[in-house]
């Protein structure tokens, strides 16, 4: 009779978390992610770092060669831009940015964005979290892929993939 109880809770308990977790990783919004064009109109962005951040600027040259307009502030206390904006703690990276409303967070590629301004979901924006070597800015080499996440107060999605540096 124990051993029944235990794997009724044990299969209660495993269901539970798979439902758990794939809440978390469902898409916040409930457009298709087929619906939409990546944006190809202009772009301009404030992007918030801290001084000294060389990463920092070469991500935004990178958008900049890549047809974004990049408006540059320095802050003082970068944790406070994000707490304001919204990103969550394990999502952030070196810089804070805002395109057209959505927050851009660290080392997210130009296609990314354009992306995220076609579908406009509702979303509060999208990360790269860390400082991936191969990402723009890092431009380290890796073999290794890294994901953008798109995210909402209270859910996360993976958004896209990258494979290997990103020069454009």
């Amino acid at each position: 009779m124990k051993n029944k109880t235990f794997y009724t809770l044990f299969a209660i308990l495993i269901a539970a978390s798979t439902g758990f977790w794939i809440y978390m990783f469902q898409a916040p919004s409930t457009q298709e992610a087929a619906a939409a064009e990546p944006y190809d109109g202009p772009i301009s962005l404030t992007m918030y770092h801290a001084e000294g951040c060389n990463c920092c600027v070469k991500w935004g040259e990178y958008l900049e060669r890549n047809g974004v307009e990049v408006t540059s502030e320095l802050v003082p206390d970068l944790g406070v831009v994000k707490q304001e904006k919204g990103v969550p703690g394990r999502l952030q990276s070196c810089h804070t940015a805002v395109a057209d409303g959505y927050v851009i967070e660290g080392h997210v590629p130009v296609e990314d964005i354009r992306r995220l301004l076609g579908e406009r979901p509702d979303a509060i924006g999208i990360s790269v979290p860390g400082m991936p070597p191969n990402s723009p800015g890092m431009d380290i080499p890796s073999d290794r892929p890294y994901q953008s996440v798109l995210f909402t107060e209270d859910q996360m999605a993976i958004y896209n993939t990258h494979e290997g540096l990103i020069t454009e």
